[in-house]
């Protein structure tokens, strides 16, 4: 497996939480006892994203002492100086695979967001951003980000957080953070897959297992819809953190196939991998 959304680092403030901060060697060991083969790690800049942050030379650092394990992302605040020269120094000079994650807070479509898409669409790059009602926010039906997909082709979005997923049902009108229940059909996500080959959904943490599981019956004929757009993840941040998804997607009843491209196939192909690598 390959897991798309990882975090390192002091992400938390001393006292405030009762755990310590993760590390390369712990998300390494765990990365052993679930079976995930490698894993792609994403800084985190912005003030609104965590208490703390991670820098993209952490990740960077992290990927160089496990190459073969570990993927670096850069991740940038928008409002920040010399943000162009930097993403080109980070994608040239050492060589990360994409961006994210962007979780800001500015509107999804804000042109300090946008530019940081035009970079993403210059060098063809993915991008996993979070979406809520206050972070990279959008109205329900998400206009922002289907006016982005079309402006920006050459980016694979990659979404998740409680605002995308939610979108998931026809009856998500942004007042409920998490819904849980019977999923309405006709809702945005399966639109914008439909209609939007550079839209991908994450289904991490815990906004995308609810989506995944709050409705069986429906998810099943989603995935197969879809199954090619999925990408496994867990949002591992904290040591001993619960990853529901690895056994979710292990006894899933769907197809190997199916389940092979979420597992890995479909994030191999956004990263550019061979199958041993």
């Amino acid at each position: 497996m390959i897991d798309f959304h990882v975090h390192i680092g002091a992400l938390r403030r001393a006292r405030d939480y009762e755990y310590y901060d993760l590390t390369a060697r712990q998300l390494i060991d765990r990365m052993d006892r679930e079976g995930i083969e490698r894993s792609v790690l994403l800084p985190l800049e912005s003030p609104e994203a965590v208490a703390g942050c991670c820098l993209t030379e952490q990740a960077i650092a992290a990927r160089d002492m496990y190459p073969e394990r570990l993927i670096a992302f850069l991740g940038l605040d928008p409002r920040s100086k010399h943000m162009a020269r930097l993403f080109d120094m980070f994608v040239q000079d050492y060589d990360c695979k994409g961006f994210g994650e962007l979780k800001n807070g500015l509107a999804f479509d804000d042109e300090r967001n946008q530019a940081i898409y035009a970079k993403c669409d210059q060098y063809s790059l993915p991008l996993v951003f979070h979406n809520q009602v206050d972070v990279c926010y959008d109205q329900a039906g998400l206009p922002a980000l289907e006016q982005m997909l079309r402006k920006y082709p050459n980016v694979t979005f990659c979404g998740h957080g409680p605002g995308f997923w939610a979108a998931i049902s026809a009856d998500d009108d942004r007042t409920v953070h998490m819904p849980t229940g019977p999923v309405v059909p006709g809702g945005t996500l399966d639109r914008l897959m439909d209609q939007y080959h550079n839209l991908y959904g994450i289904f991490d943490a815990g906004s995308g297992y609810n989506a995944m599981t709050r409705d069986p019956d429906f998810i099943i004929g989603f995935i197969e819809r879809h199954h090619t757009r999925l990408l496994f993840g867990t949002d591992y941040m904290q040591a001993g953190q619960k990853l529901s998804q690895v056994d979710w997607l292990a006894n899933l009843d769907i197809p190997t196939q199916w389940r092979d491209d979420m597992a890995t196939g479909n994030a191999q192909r956004l990263l550019q991998l061979t199958p041993d690598q």
